[in-house]
């Protein structure tokens, strides 16, 4: 668990690894909400159940880890993409516009405008002295994705537990919601304090819309 802990922390910054957390338990909370329809007592019930919520979030864990790497080389790609339109820019104030428009929207587009232009045109002279690289997958990349699969697999661990401690199939899967619910507020709670906003307003935002994101899956049967 250290160890995890460690990856996810190095690779990921605490929005993104928020947003994984969130988004494996209102997977698992599309299969839970749904089981007590056709859950019946007996241990072959529970298997099935606990067989689909960990499929489901295996699947989605490989899938957020591609649709990761892919975000990666795109955000590659477009400063690959500028740094070519800066080069080939035929005059420096065509170049210096490509910068603007690239760091206008970061912190630097917060200064005043004596200090974005003397960024810009330091930006753009080294810009000028970098020699473009191919685009291609790193290390950083796939460990980043394994991150993310990580995190989705180990929100499983709520709905899980009931199940380990409690006999009784219902209420090992009541309890088994109730923890996932709770788990969808802490994330929220935990949100807040990152986005410096109100921890208890941002935990209760969390999960009312984690809940109606899963009804809405549940709906259209996801």
């Amino acid at each position: 668990m250290e160890e995890s802990k460690r990856l996810t922390q190095r690779y990921l910054d605490p929005g993104d690894r928020l947003g994984e957390v969130l988004f494996g338990l209102i997977m698992v909370l599309t299969v839970t909400l749904t089981a007590d329809l056709t859950l019946h007592d007996g241990q072959a019930s529970v298997r099935e159940l606990l067989a689909a919520a960990i499929g489901c979030n295996v699947a989605w864990g490989i899938i957020d880890s591609g649709m990761y790497v892919m975000a990666a080389l795109l955000e590659r790609a477009r400063r690959a993409k500028t740094l070519l339109a800066v080069q080939r820019a035929p005059d420096e104030a065509a170049g210096l516009a490509v910068v603007a428009e690239a760091l206008d929207d970061t912190l630097v587009g917060l200064q005043p405008e004596e200090v974005r232009h003397r960024i810009f045109a330091q930006v753009r002279e080294m810009a000028l002295r970098v020699k473009p690289q191919p685009v291609h997958i790193l290390r950083e990349d796939l460990m980043g994705a394994l991150a993310c699969f990580v995190l989705v697999v180990l929100s499983l661990v709520p709905a899980i537990l009931p199940f380990l401690f409690i006999d009784e199939p219902r209420l090992a899967l009541r309890w088994s919601n109730g923890l996932l619910v709770a788990s969808l507020f802490g994330t929220g709670f935990a949100w807040g304090h990152h986005a410096n906003a109100n921890r208890w307003l941002t935990g209760f935002v969390f999960m009312a819309v984690g809940l109606a994101l899963v009804g809405i899956a549940v709906a259209l049967g996801g």
